[in-house]
């Protein structure tokens, strides 16, 4: 049987202990007997995901997880998920994640603008695109609060996350310089558009790059994939990456979405590719919100309605799980510290039974593995799994 391949990645499920949990962290205290079952049979440890003085964003991440070095493909977020709802960028145009926040007296008080609800944000984001109709600024509607502006011609300037700067007042993050005038104009007239409407009171660019040029997984691995996921930047690094993209049926990127459709559809992807490339992002929403009830049942779901079908198909797949990055409850934004990871074959981990043992950031850092690089992450992964890697690859 053709050996299948599965990277399961938890987004933001990695954290710090917790006085709640009694010191330890969410991944910790959360009932993840699948998890447990893979540590038994598999590797434990810890990778760096954010190379240093990159940002830690899940960008910068997902691609690290994947096999690629950043520095050397990463040109910003936005122009990712412009490839994923298919915008073309040609070598003079600059993508902006745009998204729908809330800002009450100046201040940051919501980067999703209560999670909006897609039909709002799509009609919202067409009055932007009327409203703005002869200018070099080009709206798109992406998933929830998670938009796109193009510029066509334009230019680029440092801009914050907003999910960096929550409660925070919003002023001292503004864009600077002559491009930081003309986004705040931009802004200022997006706010005029959709006055009034829903809890978007604003716009917020960010994420800003050109089109990147990322080379093939085939090519780099040489093997076939499919990527499983909700948010517009993963499926983007998948149509970039040449990996096929699985639409799922009530699949959110939020703390609602269908874990098991997820499942479902990475087994049927199996059946067709080699490697399938699964990301759930509740974990990461639920850091965003400080809900450490929400992170907590987030793991476990991915732990019950995601890895126990994959761990249980016919396929018996080598699994990886890792999370793209951590994000602390405490913190409510991403830090780039190194995660752990545990990999091994469906079939030991199903025979481990109860012969478990924790994954944990602890667990994973006493275990004496710690990788640099995402890529190195993925060519163990791969080479223990009795996969031939191609001697250009290999480093």
């Amino acid at each position: 049987m053709t050996k299948k391949y599965v990277l399961l990645v938890p987004d933001g499920a990695a954290d710090e202990p917790l006085d709640e949990l009694g010191g330890q962290t969410p991944l910790a205290a959360a009932r993840t007997p699948r998890l447990e079952a893979l540590a038994a049979s598999g590797r434990l440890g810890t990778v760096a995901t954010v190379p240093a003085g990159m940002p830690p964003g899940s960008d910068v991440a997902n691609l690290a997880v994947l096999g690629y070095e950043p520095r050397a493909v990463y040109t910003g977020r936005a122009p990712l998920e412009a490839a994923n709802i298919g915008v073309e960028l040609s070598p003079c145009d600059i993508a902006y994640r745009c998204n729908l926040v809330t800002i009450v007296d100046g201040a940051m008080r919501d980067f999703t603008a209560g999670h909006i609800d897609n039909e709002t944000a799509r009609e919202l984001m067409g009055r932007l695109a009327d409203a703005f109709r002869g200018r070099p600024f080009e709206f798109y509607a992406g998933v929830s609060y998670r938009n796109l502006m193009v510029w066509r011609d334009g230019a680029e300037t440092a801009c914050t996350p907003p999910h960096d700067i929550l409660d925070q007042g919003v002023e001292p993050y503004l864009p600077e310089g002559e491009v930081g005038a003309i986004l705040g104009e931009v802004m200022s007239d997006a706010r005029a558009a959709i006055a009034g409407r829903s809890a978007a009171t604003d716009i917020w660019l960010w994420g800003q790059g050109r089109a990147p040029q990322i080379p093939l997984f085939k090519a780099t691995w040489g093997l076939s994939g499919a990527v499983v996921g909700a948010v517009d930047l993963v499926k983007g690094i998948g149509r970039c990456a040449g990996l096929e993209v699985v639409d799922v049926p009530g699949a959110t990127g939020a703390l609602d979405t269908d874990y098991g459709a997820k499942a479902r559809a990475a087994v049927s992807a199996l059946a067709r590719h080699d490697f399938v490339f699964v990301h759930v992002e509740a974990p990461d929403e639920a850091g965003h919100m400080g809900s450490l009830v929400e992170k907590v049942k987030a793991i476990e779901r991915i732990d019950a309605e995601v890895l126990a079908p994959l761990l249980d198909c016919d396929h018996d797949p080598w699994v990886l799980v890792v999370p793209d990055h951590p994000t602390p409850i405490r913190l409510r934004t991403h830090t780039g510290v190194p995660v752990p990871f545990v990999y091994g074959r469906a079939g030991a981990a199903r025979a481990a039974g109860a012969g478990r043992a924790a994954f944990s950031e602890a667990a994973a850092g006493a275990a004496g593995l710690d990788l640099s690089s995402g890529r190195k992450l993925m060519e163990r992964f791969l080479s223990d799994a009795g996969h031939s890697l191609r001697p250009a690859v290999v480093r």
